[in-house]
């Protein structure tokens, strides 16, 4: 049996700057506690383990005449998930840390919405899948020591009618590893086979990723 418990603290400041600039701060406190006693594949893993996390993010803003520009940094960190903890066996995984900063400009008109967001999503520890098995023969995600998502997001809507919109994004990244060992099954002689990466992709990161939506409305409220 395992049992997850998390206890969440927010607060939220919004400050009003004067000729169209406004600031805010946000602050979350988690505490997160694993007490897990084993599981069918590895029923002598014990655990009771207790994460305390402090994530900030702080912001500027600026709004005048349908134009508005932000900047924010944020610190975000995330415990390891209940299957990390089952495959693991020789090294308990760590919490994930992300320091990500964001820019961004959006223009709104009458009908069209339009707007790009530069980011920066530095890694500490990122749980990432690597090939890698345990001696129980699961999958395992590996803390990848230092890894980033660099990228610049470009979104647009339009309103076309009262019953027809639209509206559509793409991104373009580059999603990185600095350091990372892969492990391959060896089907013909047994066990794996390593290799070793530098300034390698993340896996399941692709570099360029679009999607698109229309909503049609023909009938409205009475």
């Amino acid at each position: 049996p395992a049992k997850k418990r998390d206890l969440s603290l927010y607060g939220k400041l919004l400050q009003n700057l004067g000729t169209g600039f406004s600031s805010f701060v946000d602050l979350q406190g988690r505490f997160v506690n694993y007490d897990i006693k084993g599981f069918e594949d590895n029923p002598g893993l014990r655990i009771n383990k207790t994460f305390t996390f402090f994530n900030p993010k702080i912001g500027i803003s600026f709004n005048k005449n349908n134009f508005q520009a932000y900047a924010s940094y944020s610190v975000g960190a995330k415990e390891p998930n209940r299957d990390d903890f089952e495959a693991a066996t020789n090294e308990l995984p760590k919490p994930e840390i992300l320091y990500d900063m964001e820019l961004g400009v959006e223009k709104r008109n009458t009908a069209l919405t339009y707007g790009a967001t530069f980011y920066y999503m530095n890694y500490h520890n990122q749980l990432v899948s690597t090939g890698k098995i345990n001696d129980v023969g699961a999958y395992t995600r590996t803390n990848a020591d230092k890894s980033y998502r660099l990228g610049i997001e470009l979104q647009a809507s339009e309103r076309f009618t009262k019953w027809l919109n639209a509206s559509g994004n793409i991104s373009f990244s580059k999603n990185k590893i600095k350091n990372f060992t892969e492990y391959v099954d060896d089907y013909d002689n047994g066990g794996q086979i390593i290799y070793q990466y530098h300034n390698t992709n993340i896996s399941f990161s692709p570099d360029e990723v679009a999607g698109s939506t229309v909503n049609i409305n023909p009938i409205t409220n009475a």
